[in-house]
């Protein structure tokens, strides 16, 4: 008689889909995380295999991806397509997408729509805003219709044009106070999280102890604003090594740049010495 047939290996489980309610976890458990940005599918599938559990689809996108000169002409539908595609990139993470200018200033209806596309097309688990005090009723409205949101706080690069240009914030007393402000009206309004953008680590600490006053566990999340935040994150471009300028916050860890530049030169002078495939040729006529 035939022999019978091994046992099938036992599939290996599915990995964790990563959700808000995981970065509540990792909070209250004292577990830090680290975020990346992330513009398509092939690299989202890279961090991830790297253990990069959480992403942030900027528009940082419209300068690493667009080439323009600050965020701001990254549209609605450019964003929701990469959305989607780092979805794809990493099923099973937490996509956090951000909300392009003018796509959460032109009106609370508006506004709430656009929010839904990123979850719904774009497939993201919660939308970024770049807040004062004056979006608490929209973050608000945002929550009662289902749509989580991580209010983007401190230095706001979608002001450039307002400001004159980047800038650090809650360096003064006047300006801790307001982002202080600022940050107790998002957690009042029902943010389901902070980002933290360029400001000194006693602002960070103040607000994550207006959070722990909380009934509730708010993640807040530093982008160059000090060792306390509960998770941090930087643009990927910046680690790689990828940018001509590096911000203090966010040393590169390899030189990614120069070894494209140095493949792409060695590939342009094999081809130009004529030497490409005279050799090793894979495709060959049948007899």
């Amino acid at each position: 008689m035939p022999e019978p047939a091994p046992a099938p290996e036992t599939a290996p489980a599915p990995a964790e889909r990563i959700t808000l309610k995981t970065l509540r976890r990792w909070t209250r458990e004292g577990r830090p995380f680290a975020m990346l940005t992330c513009y398509d599918a092939t690299t989202a599938r890279w961090l991830w295999r790297g253990g990069i559990k959480t992403l942030l689809v900027g528009d940082t996108a419209a300068q690493m991806i667009l080439g323009h000169d600050s965020t701001l002409p990254a549209a609605m539908d450019f964003m929701v397509a990469i959305t989607a595609a780092v979805r794809r990139g990493a099923p099973q993470g937490f996509i956090m997408a951000d909300m392009p200018f003018g796509s959460y200033q032109c009106g609370d209806d508006a506004a709430v729509a656009n929010a839904m596309r990123f979850l719904t097309e774009g497939q993201a688990d919660a939308v970024k805003l770049e807040v004062d005090r004056s979006f608490a009723p929209l973050v608000e409205r945002m929550g009662h219709a289902g749509v989580p949101v991580v209010a983007h706080i401190g230095s706001r690069p979608q002001q450039v044009r307002h400001q004159g240009g980047y800038r650090a914030t809650g360096r003064t007393e006047k300006q801790a106070r307001e982002l202080l402000h600022d940050a107790e009206l998002m957690l009042a309004s029902g943010t389901d999280a902070l980002l933290i953008e360029a400001v000194p680590n006693e602002v960070t600490q103040r607000v994550i102890e207006a959070t722990q006053r909380l009934d509730r566990t708010v993640p807040v999340i530093g982008c160059g604003a000090g060792p306390s935040c509960h998770g941090h994150v930087i643009v990927l471009h910046d680690l790689l090594g990828l940018t001509d300028w590096q911000p203090p916050f966010a040393p590169a860890r390899t030189d990614l740049g120069r070894r494209i530049a140095e493949a792409a030169g060695e590939w342009a002078r094999q081809v130009e010495s004529g030497g490409y495939l005279k050799e090793g040729h894979p495709y060959k006529m049948e007899k």
